[in-house]
């Protein structure tokens, strides 16, 4: 009885303790790992994000690009970290959807080993050529690969990242063959389209925006835009087609990109996070800046973060059966 007693006492001082450390929570600096290269997406969203967070918070949130493995790398150091809310991790259709839907020794599960907090923003996806490309418009484009089937590369992100898997997307939905190029993040795949090395980029709007928009003021500068992954037109490039109008409705999700934390961490804590985020996606400035990057802000609720995220896991796991991708 004894013994059954003191056991019961010591749950409660645990519980006690848990619950005083959640309550003082943030007491120092918070991490907040990008799991991709700087000047990708991932790391705009970020990077826009994290100073008004760390305001809400009422400590600094300081972010470290850890790139590798499309996502996989920086991932799983967000799987690993202590579970106390000092490591937050930024979570996308490639870490969440991709690499859990392809790669079968990938080493953390997405569902068990981490908990989603809040979807930050989404942004548009698009398809860019090197203005050297000898297509004007998508419907040029479409034209010259059937015409070169097999022989031009395009570039993503990464291998498994969502730029990788949209360029399989639009390659079941066209009946076309291109040859993939991976880099470690959008901006590096970037610059190597610019300079002509792989004419083609799949990539998300921010990281691909001042490239496009070069080209807008000088037709053989930047990238020209030939199709939008978006719900409709973009005010900033009216005469881009999004791919439903081109029937390819497959190809036509916005990404995203919300906040997770590892597993067992403390709801207290996971709800005090969840709530700053979503105020800070809110703050007037914060949506501004993101507006500007062509990002829409979201900040919803862990329910409907986890919904998206399973959601997105399923077509992941649908296409890579259908294109037999196996990444490791």
């Amino acid at each position: 009885m004894f013994h059954k007693t003191m056991t019961m006492v010591a749950a409660v001082l645990a519980v006690s303790a848990g619950a005083a450390f959640a309550q003082a929570y943030p007491t120092k600096p918070i991490k907040l790992i990008v799991p991709f290269a700087p000047a990708g997406t991932t790391d705009i969203v970020a990077r826009l994000v994290a100073d008004q967070l760390g305001k809400e918070l009422g400590q600094s949130v300081i972010v470290e690009n850890r790139a590798g493995g499309g996502g996989s790398v920086g991932t799983n150091e967000v799987v690993k970290s202590a579970p106390d809310g000092y490591t937050i991790g930024m979570a996308t259709v490639s870490t969440m959807a991709v690499n859990p839907a392809t790669n079968p020794k990938i080493p953390y599960n997405n569902f068990n080993d981490l908990i989603a907090i809040t979807n930050l923003a989404s942004t548009p996806n698009v398809l860019t050529v090197n203005p050297k490309v000898a297509a004007k418009d998508f419907k040029e484009f479409l034209a010259l690969l059937k015409k070169e089937q097999g022989k031009l590369s395009f570039a993503s992100s990464g291998t498994g990242g969502i730029g990788h898997m949209m360029g399989e997307l639009f390659q079941a939905a066209t009946g076309t063959d291109m040859v993939h190029i991976p880099y470690k993040g959008a901006g590096p795949a970037v610059i190597d389209v610019v300079g002509g090395q792989v004419p083609v980029l799949f990539d998300n709007l921010p990281s691909s925006k001042g490239q496009i928009d070069a080209n807008m003021q000088d037709a053989v500068k930047g990238m020209r835009l030939l199709a939008v992954a978006s719900h409709k037109r973009l005010p900033a490039y009216p005469n881009v087609p999004t791919f439903a109008e081109l029937g390819l409705n497959d190809v036509n999700d916005p990404a995203w990109y919300g906040l997770v934390v590892p597993a067992k961490t403390p709801k207290e804590i996971v709800d005090k996070v969840a709530a700053a985020a979503i105020k800070a996606v809110n703050n007037p400035a914060v949506r501004e800046k993101l507006a500007a990057q062509g990002a829409d802000p979201i900040g919803n609720t862990q329910a409907q973060f986890t919904a998206q995220i399973k959601a997105e896991f399923d077509k992941m796991k649908a296409l890579a059966a259908k294109r037999n991708i196996k990444l490791e």
